[in-house]
């Protein structure tokens, strides 16, 4: 959309907050009922409720054991949430201090409101990112997303050198261990060794050798290669 052109007539909160969801478990395949209602903190009967409504606003496709997907129109209502969320975050950190486990709800609540005005003035203001702090792919005003490594560190074999792309979470308490490590992106770790049934797995960054969780290494998403 231009800035020319009108705003689309604004979804309700709850609508954007599932199209949103189910843009992130899935991007363009199909996202699990049990996985949005764990997203979004709420029970399955009442996901089914929202993706049958969904579907009647030709916003996803659905059938129960299968899942919902984005229609065209529902990805580019999600796209546009997405943009304005993770522009939001990387405004909230680099310009006014929060830290990144900080910013998610705050930019939540505030979201829904933006204009596509502000949403653009604000991209021109931060330089036009194409990933917010937490290494997520910002989509363009097209609807275009950058591409972004997505190899899990807990699928790394020993020996190899990972380059840290995104951290896959918005759960504060898992940002601010994250932290607490120094791990970001652009962090370069190197993965020494694993215990015997895969459960822990032990790398070198900073200097220091930390043991990391297969839970964990699940939400550090980058890129492998050669020590």
């Amino acid at each position: 959309m231009t800035r020319e052109e009108p705003e689309r007539t604004a979804l309700s909160t709850s609508v954007g907050d599932y199209l949103k969801a189910i843009w992130v478990i899935a991007r363009d395949g199909p996202a699990a009922t049990g996985d949005i209602a764990r997203a979004l903190g709420v029970t399955a009967s009442s996901v089914t409720g929202m993706l049958g409504k969904l579907k009647r606003m030709n916003l996803i496709r659905y059938k129960p054991y299968y899942g919902a997907q984005l229609t065209g129109v529902g990805r580019g209502e999600a796209l546009r949430l997405v943009r304005r969320h993770r522009l939001l975050e990387t405004f909230l950190i680099r310009d006014l201090g929060y830290t990144w486990d900080e910013v998610h709800e705050e930019a939540e609540r505030m979201e829904h409101v933006m204009s596509v005005r502000f949403t653009e003035r604000l991209a021109e203001h931060l330089g036009q990112p194409s990933h917010d702090p937490h290494g997520d792919p910002i989509p363009g005003d097209d609807g275009s997303v950058p591409a972004t490594p997505s190899t899990a560190l807990c699928d790394v074999r020993e020996g190899a050198d990972f380059t840290v792309s995104r951290i896959l979470s918005q759960d504060a308490d898992v940002l601010g261990y994250v932290t607490e490590l120094g791990i970001g992106p652009g962090s370069v770790l190197h993965v020494e060794a694993r215990e015997p049934l895969g459960d822990v797995m032990m790398v070198r960054f900073a200097g220091r050798r930390l043991s990391i969780s297969r839970e964990l290494g699940s939400l550090i998403l980058g890129a492998a290669g050669d020590s």
